[in-house]
């Protein structure tokens, strides 16, 4: 905001233009007097006389002046150049300048330019000041110190004075970062002059005030750079928080222009957007000068703050018209002005007064001051002829003299009405010439009026008009608004059910497959619960079979003889030699086989297609992972593999094959499996299988022939079967067919 040396910066700029301006227009100090309440009074030049006595009088140090010299350390930011200036300055009117400079600290406000009594123990902390709202609805800070400036460099020491007393801190990003925002408020106090354009109209009503703040907002601070902890780190969250404030109020005033709605703007969350509230109002205008730093590191910082200068160039604030300060003659001031330069020449050139310095004289003491003076009239003595002879001489000298100068008056009397009669007669041609005119410019003028009242007439239905296309048009836009809100509830509606179609039909899907893959399970299962069926039945079909042809071709010349139930009681039965069984041993539990592996990890995969054998020993590995399907995942967890394949045998039995392998990782990260070996478990059926007992006496009797051919189905009197359509697996059966003995 200040620049740098020899090249100033926004501040300087501001108070060259002003100065420029107004320089030959100031009034004198303290004529302009501020009050408490954000007002202004005029005082008079007597009283602003004994004030600036009263002040000059005071031991306090006085309000710098311009002509001092500078300080150094802002010398080189001041660049004074008088082309800078507005052309269009009322120079009717007076002007004053008054300046003040406050921080918004933590969200409080501080006086920079408060003079604190110095304590050397105890040094008070400075107090904040309240922000107060006067007759016009206008924000202001209660208190403040407000200095009366006269020139640039004035105004820029008082600035200097505040800047030194601004809270900056060390961070890891700015060696003098700020930690507050400031303010620098500069007020105009502008007032006309009276009729006679010498004095300030002493009416309080033609005061106009202006002001122009000059605002240094802190920038946002990121705390993962800037590294800040305690302090600094709170007065990061505050500088944040007011200028996200700030940003909320200028998107809801960007809101309420675009979409003509009336939501409150949020002013009051902050001391910065309280204090500027009037700004946004349509009390003046805002200007938002954005630095950006050309650093790659900063770029997201200052992507930001470029898009939140974009959105504030959206912000439209409606100005109110200025009024007019007083019906007064305008250019009174240069009249007064040439009115005394041409007294004062007048004089000069009778040798009189020059500019004013005595009384006014009246035309008569001028007319006697050119008769010569009378001599003493003081007779001492009776026989004094002198002093009368010289009375007589000087009374007859000055009755000639008045006669000449009334001959002299009379002829310029004459000369005098003759002009007067000239300039009369030329007044009255001009008059007439100039009601002429005037009656010219009064036709055109009531022309004029009646084009105006027509072209009032049309601006008014057309008015009329706009309003009513701008009811239709905001009616259209709330019916866009309800039907793109519609479309979009539509939309969002098909896309649900939409998704909800694909969810159904992916859920569908995946029950007619499960159902499918239930059935065909179901299908081969009750195909091998048939076909074991049907076994069964041919294999006792075959048994009977040969149980009739033994019958058969049996000789028929010996004739059975039938032992009485004694001789069976004493002679034992002679049966196929078979096992002994283990005298009282503990019943048989099923165990399954367990793979010569089992300390590694396997996985175990099982297809779905193969069916359950249900036999007393089944292959089982312990802490294995079963898939249905080999995947990348389980293979990268084991380092042995097992498949588990069923096919049907040449005799028409399950046989079950235990294909084992190596699981090895791949070079492209995947897994291969190297397969070493085979187990295979196979299932006989006992139909048509025979075995020869192995007795131990190598000459059986004959009575031993009956026994002499047994099966499994003879010494076991119970046979598993499994009944077709059943759900619940394999049923039990008594199967005990009677043993035929020969007779």
């Amino acid at each position: 905001m200040t620049g740098s040396p020899g090249d100033g910066g926004l501040l300087p700029r501001c108070l060259d233009m002003i100065f420029n301006s107004i320089g030959p227009f100031q009034a004198k100090r303290f004529v302009f007097k501020l009050d408490d309440k954000n007002g202004v009074d005029v005082q008079c030049e007597v009283d602003a006389l004994l004030e600036r006595q009263k002040r000059d009088a005071m031991p306090v140090p006085k309000t710098p002046s311009g002509k001092r010299q500078m300080d150094p350390e802002f010398a080189d930011m001041i660049n004074v150049q008088d082309h800078c200036k507005v052309d269009e300055v009322d120079e009717d009117n007076v002007y004053s300048v008054f300046v003040s400079y406050i921080e918004i600290y933590n969200n409080y406000i501080y006086d920079l330019l408060e003079e604190a009594p110095f304590e050397l123990i105890k040094p008070k902390p400075p107090q904040s000041k309240i922000l107060r709202e006067d007759q016009n609805h206008n924000m202001y800070v209660t208190g403040c110190t407000e200095v009366e400036v006269k020139s640039t460099e004035e105004a820029f020491e008082v600035f200097w004075k505040g800047q030194k007393k601004r809270r900056i801190a060390n961070t890891q990003l700015n060696r003098e970062s700020s930690r507050s925002h400031s303010v620098f408020i500069i007020k105009l106090a502008q007032a006309p002059l009276d009729a006679d354009g010498d004095n300030v109209l002493q009416e309080k009503e033609q005061i106009t005030l202006s002001q122009l703040s000059l605002v240094d907002l802190a920038g946002s601070e990121r705390t993962n750079r800037t590294k800040a902890e305690g302090n600094r780190l709170r007065e990061a969250g505050n500088i944040n928080q007011s200028l996200m404030t700030l940003r909320t109020c200028i998107e809801v005033l960007r809101e309420n222009q675009m979409y003509g709605t009336n939501k409150m703007v949020p002013y009051r969350d902050s001391k910065l957007t309280h204090l500027f509230k009037n700004y946004f109002d349509g009390e003046g205008k805002v200007r938002m000068i954005v630095c950006v730093n050309p650093k790659a590191e900063d770029y997201e910082e200052s992507l930001q703050v470029m898009r939140f200068a974009e959105m504030t160039q959206e912000v439209e604030v409606a100005r109110p018209v200025d009024r007019p300060l007083c019906g007064l003659t305008p250019g009174r001031r240069f009249r007064n002005q040439a009115f005394r330069e041409e007294l004062a020449r007048k004089l000069e050139m009778r040798g009189g007064p020059i500019n004013g310095e005595t009384e006014e004289q009246s035309a008569s003491e001028i007319f006697l001051q050119n008769f010569p003076p009378l001599p003493s009239c003081e007779l001492l003595d009776l026989n004094d002829d002198q002093t009368l002879p010289k009375l007589i001489e000087v009374l007859e000298k000055r009755h000639k003299l008045r006669q000449m100068l009334s001959e002299e008056f009379a002829k310029n009397v004459l000369a005098f009405k003759t002009t007067l009669q000239e300039f009369d007669s030329s007044v009255i041609s001009k008059e007439n010439y100039i009601q002429g005119k005037l009656s010219e410019k009064e036709k055109t003028i009531a022309g004029q009026k009646m084009e105006l009242e027509r072209l009032e007439k049309k601006i008014k239905t057309l008015e009329y008009k706009i309003e009513i296309l701008e009811k239709t048009a905001t009616i259209y836009e709330e019916d866009k608004r309800n039907l793109q809100q519609e479309l979009e509830s539509k939309s969002q509606k098909l896309q649900r059910q939409a998704s909800d179609k694909r969810r159904l039909e992916a859920r569908l899907q995946g029950m007619v497959a499960e159902t499918t893959m239930k059935w065909e399970k179901e299908c081969e299962r009750r195909v091998a619960a048939k076909q074991l069926e049907m076994q069964n039945k041919l294999w006792v079909k075959d048994e009977k079979l040969k149980q009739l042809k033994a019958i058969v071709t049996e000789p028929k010349n010996e004739k059975p003889e039938r032992p009485s139930r004694e001789r069976d009681r004493e002679k034992p039965v002679q049966r196929s030699v078979s096992p002994s069984p283990v005298p009282n041993a503990p019943p048989v539990r099923l165990r399954h086989r367990r793979s010569r592996s089992a300390g590694e990890r396997w996985v175990d995969h099982k297809p779905p297609s193969n069916l359950p054998t249900d036999t007393v020993m089944q292959p089982h590995v312990p802490h294995a992972i079963t898939v249905a399907a080999a995947s990348e995942k389980a293979l990268a967890k084991c380092d042995k593999y097992m498949l588990t394949h069923q096919e049907l045998a040449s005799d028409g039995e399950i046989e079950t094959k235990l294909i084992k392998g190596d699981v090895f990782k791949t070079r492209g990260g995947g897994q291969a499996v190297q397969f070493t070996e085979i187990e295979t478990l196979k299932q006989e059926s006992p139909t048509g299988r025979k075995r020869r007992s192995s007795p131990s006496n190598p000459d059986p009797p004959e009575d031993a022939a009956d026994s002499e051919w047994t099966d499994v189905e003879t010494r076991c009197s119970v046979a598993v079967e499994m009944r077709a359509g059943s759900a619940l697996g394999p049923g039990y059966q008594h199967h005990a067919q009677p043993k035929r003995r020969k007779p």
